[in-house]
């Protein structure tokens, strides 16, 4: 019990220590912006992220209820995960693309990139579904069971 309690006093400690270097670190014109920055990046949370991530659910869980296919969804809900994450990464390198007082901060072609990786995330997503159904089949086909589960 008392190491949670000097764990929660280090990490208060820290947590207001961040606050001083924050405070000190932005004009107050900054200071007004952020929390509507922060205000509105929970709305698109709310409003935006979650609404698609239930329908992304949903519709998944109504494909998965065909034949054979409750097989797959690990490796989908996987690929899924992983194009969102370097997705939600990628945004901020996306928008601010060639933008702002030094444009050559950014010089690459983000798009190009962030493209590039999604096609090799869901082509790994791809390539493990296929070898997961092979596997199935072998070991279905080895087993003698032809006619059922």
């Amino acid at each position: 019990m008392k190491a949670r309690i000097l764990l929660g006093v280090f990490g208060g400690g820290i947590g207001l220590w961040g606050l001083w270097l924050l405070l000190g670190a932005l004009s107050v014109d900054a200071l007004v912006r952020l929390p509507l920055w922060l205000g509105g990046a929970v709305l698109v949370d709310d409003f935006l992220l979650v609404p698609l991530t239930l329908v992304a659910g949903w519709m998944l869980a109504r494909w998965s209820t065909g034949p054979g296919r409750h097989r797959v969804v690990d490796a989908v809900r996987t690929t899924g995960l992983y194009v969102g994450l370097t997705t939600l990464i990628a945004i901020p390198l996306l928008v601010r693309q060639g933008k702002g007082v030094n444009p050559t901060v950014l010089p690459r072609d983000y798009l190009r990139d962030w493209l590039l990786l999604e096609a090799t995330i869901v082509a790994a997503g791809v390539l493990g579904v296929a070898s997961q159904r092979l596997m199935f089949r072998r070991s279905r086909a080895s087993s003698g069971d032809i006619g059922g589960r």
